[in-house]
This record gives structure tokens, C-alpha cells and sequence, in this order.
């Protein structure tokens, strides 16, 4: 049993869900072990998250609502707990981009987070040697989460072709990845072109860039650098980067011929016979 230590609530959304935990599970009469069993986990698990020591996950709050009859108290915190985990200078970008009407973006380098697989997203986090890489993974998944919406925002997605060809994480990853991409065709809301090799240079040679629109706020542009992001509503910046990502959309392939090339590197790149070439010969 994890021992109790005194929680102040206001130090961050993981100690306020902890405390809420906690309290209400002593107003249910209930110890750690007996929530425990009531939503199949251990008494110590209850313990962890109590004191802030654990991460809870989605699913756990969902349990604990029911089990505890909060009126869905626990799976409304758990997503400001999760955000939390994300590095501080991500943490505002995050919540505009869950206030979008429209995502729109290029990636240069790697597929854009949303639309990450959780084995390449690990693998992508991991490049960074975090302290608390599976806290971030379960952050940047649970920001996925705006897709799932009723009403989603609408997102445009520009990859480029290196992208595909980067081998992360493993063969078996990459074919994952880039058979989630695959499975956007039939999503209205969700749009992805490649920009391909044969484009040469193009509007965006600098790198990558997000473009935010809002229904009543002013657009935002975001990039990043090594270790930082930034966010600009600056006008003369928003009106560029409008123009670059209209050329780029120019110079990409079709939604459907994009799809064709993905499908086709994840074949001819990705396939069984690359996995076998990986393990090599005994």
C-alpha cells in the first residue's frame, strides 16, 4: 500500500485529480484496495495516482466516474492532467490546437503528430531521451483525441516524401504508420497530400510550420526550433505563411495520388521482404 502524503491541489492538475480521488473516495467509505476490486485494479494503483506518483489513463477515469457516480468528473480532469505532461513551452500550442476550426501544416521531416501511430510516436518522442517517455506518449495520443470529435476540425496535411522513406522506429512501425495514413481516405474531415521528390525546391525548404485558423480568433502560425516552439498571430507572418502553404499545396500531389504513393512505399519499402532483409541472413 502506497503510503499517504499530503496533496496541495493547486500544484498541478495531476495533484488536483489526485485529491479529488482521494476525497471522494473516503466520502464513498470506500479504502484503496475496495475501489480497487470495484473497477479491477489494484489497491496500489489507487495509491500511486492518489499521490500524484502514476499517471492515470483515460479508460481508469472512466471506471472511477462510474464506480464513484461523479457525474463524469474524473474523464473531464484527465485530459487537462494528460496536457499537463506535455513540455511546458507545447502546453499553449496544444490547447489552440484544440480550439481550431482548421489545422492546417507541413512536415518536412516526420508525420505530423495527430496523425501518429503510438509505436511511431514512441519512437519519435524517444529521439528527444525524455525522463518520462511513456507520459508523453499517452500525452500526444490523448491530443488525437480532437479527430474523434462530432465536430472535428478540419486538417490538411503536407507531407513530404522524406518522411515516408525515414525508416522509424522499424519496418513494422513505419508500415503501421503509413497504413494509418491510408485509413484517412474515408475520413471527410482529414485531408493528406505528399509533396514529392520530384517537386525539387519548393516554398517551405526551411522547414515546418502549422497554420491555426479559429471561427472568431485571429490565425496563428507555430514552428519550432531545437529544443522550443513559437506561436505568432502577427499579420504580415500569417499572410506569409497563407501564401507558402497555397504553393505548396500546388506543387503536392493529389489526395489521391498521394495515397498511391504511400500505399506504394509502404510496399515496396516496408513490405515482407524488407523486414526480411532487416533480420538478415542466419
Amino acid at each position: 500500500m502506497v503510503n499517504i502524503r499530503s496533496l496541495d491541489p493547486s500544484a498541478s492538475p495531476l495533484d488536483y485529480y489526485g485529491s479529488e480521488l482521494r476525497r471522494l473516495r473516503e466520502e464513498a467509505q470506500l479504502n484503496q484496495q475496495q475501489l480497487g476490486d470495484i473497477i479491477f485494479c489494484t489497491g496500489s494503483l489507487i495509491g500511486q495516482i492518489e499521490n500524484a506518483k502514476k499517471l492515470p489513463t483515460r479508460e481508469f477515469s472512466e471506471r472511477v466516474d462510474a464506480a464513484l457516480m461523479t457525474g463524469g468528473l474524473f474523464t473531464r480532469l484527465v485530459s487537462l492532467v494528460l496536457r499537463s505532461q506535455l513540455p511546458s513551452w507545447f502546453q499553449e500550442y496544444a490547447e489552440m490546437e484544440a480550439k481550431a476550426a482548421y489545422i492546417s501544416t507541413y512536415q518536412a521531416q516526420m508525420v505530423y503528430g495527430l496523425l501518429q501511430t503510438e509505436e511511431y510516436a514512441r519512437a519519435v518522442i524517444a529521439t528527444g531521451l525524455p525522463d518520462k517517455l511513456e507520459e508523453l506518449v499517452v500525452a500526444r495520443l490523448e491530443r488525437q483525441r480532437i479527430l474523434e470529435r462530432k465536430r472535428p476540425p478540419m486538417v490538411w496535411v503536407i507531407i513530404d516524401e522524406a518522411a515516408l522513406h525515414r525508416p522509424v522506429g522499424s519496418p513494422q512501425i513505419m508500415r503501421a504508420q503509413l497504413a494509418h495514413l491510408l485509413s484517412f481516405r474515408e475520413e471527410r474531415w482529414t485531408r493528406i497530400q505528399v509533396l514529392p521528390f520530384a517537386a525539387g525546391e519548393h516554398a517551405s525548404l526551411i522547414g515546418s510550420f502549422n497554420f491555426l485558423r479559429f471561427n472568431k480568433d485571429p490565425d496563428i502560425v507555430y514552428t519550432e526550433d531545437l529544443i522550443a516552439g513559437h506561436m505568432t498571430a502577427n499579420s504580415d507572418t500569417v499572410r506569409e505563411a497563407a501564401l507558402r502553404y497555397a504553393h505548396l499545396q500546388a506543387s503536392a500531389l493529389s489526395v489521391e495520388d498521394s495515397a498511391e504513393l504511400i500505399m506504394r512505399v509502404m510496399e515496396e519499402r516496408y513490405g515482407d521482404w524488407a523486414e526480411h532483409e532487416q533480420r538478415g541472413v542466419a
